[in-house]
């Protein structure tokens, strides 16, 4: 317990005389006016005696009052800091202020009761879920030392939590975890003894006031795997599809032409009909090398070379590349985007090629005139340029970008997905749907501007 300072009498004995002193005046005066008015000495001395007895036990009550509720809070408060929850004091209400400080001090410490039950609570259920889930979690200090593994993380290194804890990142191999993108793929050769294909994650906390770096790692070889046989199962369900498209005609007339070259007496159109059968197998085949011509493109998409690019003019020149349609081309904001121009140019050419065809189908079936608008704006460290027909729009949206899916006779269903993937590789974003309160869809596509 801290002492009072120099100069100054502690609590108690300041209340003492205090009590004392109160009283004091009032006993002197009965003093002299019994011995002043009194004949007999005896009994005044005795009087007097009683008289000062009472005086002093009455101080001595007074102090008791005042001090006997602080030194009560002061353990209590002292049984708080020390992490005790279980005293509580006697005779707490609300009938005077000493008693009702008793009582919210009563209330502070159930509080703190029930939150410190609810805190070990969750510590348990939290030690209970890292230690079951099969994700490896390590908590480094700021000084890269492990200081926290659950059992997954043993499992992964191999290692026990003894021979873990309290070491550095580096020694433990794991270094490469605590540098670089916060959430990435691992090598196979980041986890030594390993050969799985590893995601991980890491962000940041702070523990005691210092900072922390929590570290999780998941294997990723069973999903991935999942996801790489469905994707070929697509693909080849779609490449047989289109192949048995071509094939089957091919062979049938093939078959049908072989069969009139053996017959010994020939037709007088013959040669007709021998040009005819080599045209279609001719058209399917040159339909078939387009198809596979198309996947090649989307398979060797270069990663795009970034430069500072006008969109005005970028867009200027897509709309005068398009010669079917005037296209509506509007004013706005002269932003600057920074990307690979030719591969922006080459999405736009495309979404507004789609555009253009959806309002000439709408022409060629007698409907009303319709036409193509593009229209662009900044969205905070976006541009948003929105291509705009009045068109039938889309009967199908699921599927707009699955590669392979098209509407169209003699699509390919490369574009949409292509223009996806362009975008997405310069960090922005295509979306396309219909109008809503008018026919036709429009295509969003966004893209980061230079100074944004």
């Amino acid at each position: 317990m801290a002492k009072p300072p120099l100069g100054r009498l502690p609590h108690d004995k300041a209340v003492l005389l205090c009590a004392l002193a109160g009283g004091g005046p009032a006993v002197a005066a009965a003093l002299w006016f019994l011995w002043s008015r009194s004949d007999d000495a005896g009994l005044a001395g005795l009087l007097s005696f009683l008289l000062v007895g009472c005086w002093l036990a009455l101080a001595l009550y007074a102090r008791n009052q005042v001090v006997r509720p602080l030194q009560t809070m002061a353990n209590l408060l002292l049984a708080l800091r020390e992490g005790d929850y279980s005293f509580r004091a006697r005779g707490a209400g609300y009938e005077d202020s000493l008693s009702g400080a008793l009582a919210e001090i009563n209330s502070l410490g159930s509080v703190l009761q029930a939150q410190r039950r609810d805190a070990v609570e969750a510590t348990a259920l939290l030690r209970t879920v890292m230690a079951e889930i099969d994700v490896a979690v390590f908590a480094f200090d700021q000084d890269g030392i492990l200081r926290l593994v659950n059992r997954a993380g043993e499992r992964l290194l191999g290692r026990p939590r003894e021979n873990l804890l309290g070491r550095s990142a580096a020694a433990i191999g794991v270094a490469e975890t605590l540098e670089g993108e916060p959430s990435r793929l691992l090598a196979a050769a980041t986890i030594p003894g390993t050969h799985a294909r590893w995601g991980m994650r890491r962000s940041q906390f702070r523990e005691g006031g210092r900072p922390h770096q929590l570290v999780v790692i998941a294997d990723l070889s069973q999903p991935l795997r999942e996801e790489e046989l469905k994707a070929w199962q697509r693909l080849v369900r779609v490449l047989g599809h289109e192949l048995n498209n071509s094939l089957a005609p091919i062979k049938s007339i093939a078959g049908s032409l072989g069969a009139a070259l053996r017959r010994p007496a020939r037709p007088p159109d013959w040669e007709a009909d021998l040009r005819s059968g080599l045209d279609i197998i001719a058209a399917r085949a040159d339909g078939l090398g387009r198809f596979l011509q198309a996947y090649a493109q989307l398979a060797r998409l270069p990663p795009p070379a970034f430069a500072p690019c006008d969109m005005t003019g970028l867009l200027r020149r897509v709309v005068a590349l398009e010669g079917r349609l005037a296209i509506d081309l509007a004013t706005g904001l002269a932003l600057e985007l920074r990307c690979d121009s030719a591969q922006i140019e080459q999405a736009l050419i495309n979404l507004v090629r789609n555009a253009v065809d959806a309002v000439l189908e709408q022409r060629a079936a007698g409907r009303p005139p319709a036409g193509v608008r593009i229209r662009w704006r900044r969205a905070g460290a976006m541009a948003e340029i929105r291509i705009e027909d009045d068109g039938p729009g889309l009967a199908q949206t699921a599927n707009l970008f699955v590669p392979f899916f098209t509407t169209k006779p003699e699509g390919s269903g490369i574009g949409l997905v292509l223009c996806r993937q362009i975008a997405e590789n310069h960090g922005g974003t295509l979306e396309l749907r219909n109008r809503t309160g008018a026919s036709g869809c429009e295509a969003v596509l966004r893209l980061p501007l230079a100074n944004g």
